[in-house]
């Protein structure tokens, strides 16, 4: 059965880092690209940052463009999201997503996702 467990997330003052970890398994998930997304109380899930199935490829919201990283290790078949410099209104539950679209810039769309993981929470106070 195919699945994807967050783990990672946590309570951290504004400026804070916090690393946060997706494991994959029961799917040949090496040849997906992987997404993370983060939906805070009230709002819709907004895109945060996608790699494409090799790492070359990685795509950013422009929120967290300079502050977040992504990055994966097929061999261990893992996603890894660096938050760095972090703020309140990152405040949200994330989540990581695996899709089988090659091309980079349809991994903006949830819809384009064909697995979720279950989320993880982090809060950042000021």
């Amino acid at each position: 059965q195919a699945q994807l467990v967050e783990s990672g997330g946590g309570l951290v003052q504004a400026g804070g880092s916090l690393r946060l970890s997706c494991a994959a398994s029961g799917h040949p998930f090496s040849n997906y690209a992987k997404g993370w997304f983060r939906q805070a109380p009230g709002n819709e899930r907004e895109f945060v940052a996608a790699i494409s199935w090799s790492g070359h490829t990685t795509n950013y919201a422009d929120s967290v463009k300079g502050r977040f990283t992504i990055s994966r290790d097929n061999a261990k078949n893992t996603v890894d999201l660096q938050m760095n410099s972090l703020r309140p209104e990152d405040t949200a539950v994330y989540y990581c997503a695996a899709s089988n679209r090659w091309d980079a810039s349809t991994w903006y769309s949830e819809y384009e996702y064909d697995y979720w993981g279950q989320g993880t929470q982090v809060t950042v106070s000021s």
